[in-house]
């Protein structure tokens, strides 16, 4: 959230790339008291708010009229079925992959539970969850064995008395999980386990996590030649010119992608084997080493993220079927072409 009380109502919104004047102008004109936006409107740390910038104007507007502004960025880029997988979407790819998958990312859990309460403490793990890997979920592994443990004076055992040394048949469960949810699966766990002390293990992995991470890459059913990707990029993204490095005569079947300035996943989109790699903000140098590497298309920052609205509009109608959105009229593309 940018500005607002996260306590004011409201029964529609305005999606817009970007937040400026004109924008809250159509949000006012239309009766949307929230906005939604991909960019930020406070993108950089604010020191003062007044009317000798273009952020204090549109912020103090905001606050004026009431108006909401929240915005989602980082977090709709670097997402399974994010910006880039929504500019593979429209180029009609298939095959889709995280380019660059977070690292480090992920906790295995391990815990030790009797036989007769596996199923519970699963379906509470799941639940809170873990367990998904890819297109799959409730991934597990349980195999059995034997615990031991002496509960002191203090102890209320559930199986075993006080002071004795009780080995109880036993299931060891394992599971995944992005580190985010650790506290959330571990409650989850501890209410759902019927022992008094639940034992449980974490271990941070080293794999990639395939479900975040930035860009896309994904694979055209029938190959196509590089005029062929151009028109086709210009066709969806409207560019008013694309800017490319020299054409090779080759086919496209592999291409990369990444919405907004995605110059840094240019290595990563030559190493996947992608023939193509589609982006914006690209630099004179970026064009230059990547020559003869890889089809280097920089079809625009605004151009390529522009689609981002649509996945916002999907994931609100689905939890809210009656609220109402409105896209926005405004461009709000900073960059001019004569």
């Amino acid at each position: 959230m940018q500005t607002g009380s996260y306590a004011t109502e409201t029964s529609s919104a305005l999606l817009s790339v970007d937040v400026n004047e004109e924008v809250l102008e159509e949000a006012v004109a239309s009766g949307c008291s929230l906005v939604i936006s991909h960019h930020p409107l406070i993108f950089s740390p604010l020191r003062k708010i007044d009317d000798t910038t273009a952020v204090g104007r549109t912020v103090m507007a905001a606050v004026r009229n009431g108006i909401t502004i929240w915005s989602a960025h980082t977090n709709l880029d670097s997402v399974y079925g994010g910006v880039s997988f929504k500019m593979a979407e429209k180029l009609g790819l298939k095959d889709m992959q995280v380019l660059s998958p977070q690292k480090e990312k992920l906790v295995k859990l391990v815990t030790f539970v009797p036989g007769d309460w596996l199923d519970r403490v699963r379906e509470a793990v799941f639940a809170a969850g873990a367990g998904n890997i890819g297109n799959y979920d409730y991934c597990g592994f349980h195999a059995s064995g034997e615990g031991s443990f002496r509960g002191n004076d203090l102890s209320n055992p559930f199986t075993g008395n006080k002071g004795e040394i009780h080995a109880e048949p036993e299931v060891r469960f394992e599971t995944i999980m992005p580190s985010f949810l650790t506290a959330g699966v571990v409650r989850a766990l501890i209410a759902a386990h019927p022992y008094e002390e639940p034992a449980y293990d974490l271990y941070p992995l080293l794999n990639d996590w395939g479900r975040a991470g930035l860009g896309c890459i994904g694979t055209f059913k029938k190959p196509v030649t590089e005029t062929e990707f151009l028109d086709l990029c210009k066709k969806v993204f409207s560019p008013v010119c694309l800017r490319h490095t020299s054409l090779t005569g080759s086919l496209i079947t592999k291409v990369a992608m990444c919405g907004g300035a995605g110059a840094s996943l240019i290595d990563s989109a030559i190493s996947s084997g992608a023939g193509a790699f589609i982006t914006g903000d690209l630099k004179y140098h970026q064009f230059a080493e990547a020559a003869g590497e890889i089809l280097l298309v920089d079809s625009g920052h605004y151009e390529t993220e522009k689609f981002s609205l649509e996945i916002i509009y999907d994931l609100i109608i689905k939890k809210f079927p009656n609220f109402a959105l409105r896209f926005s009229k405004t461009v709000t593309n900073p960059i001019k072409l004569y």
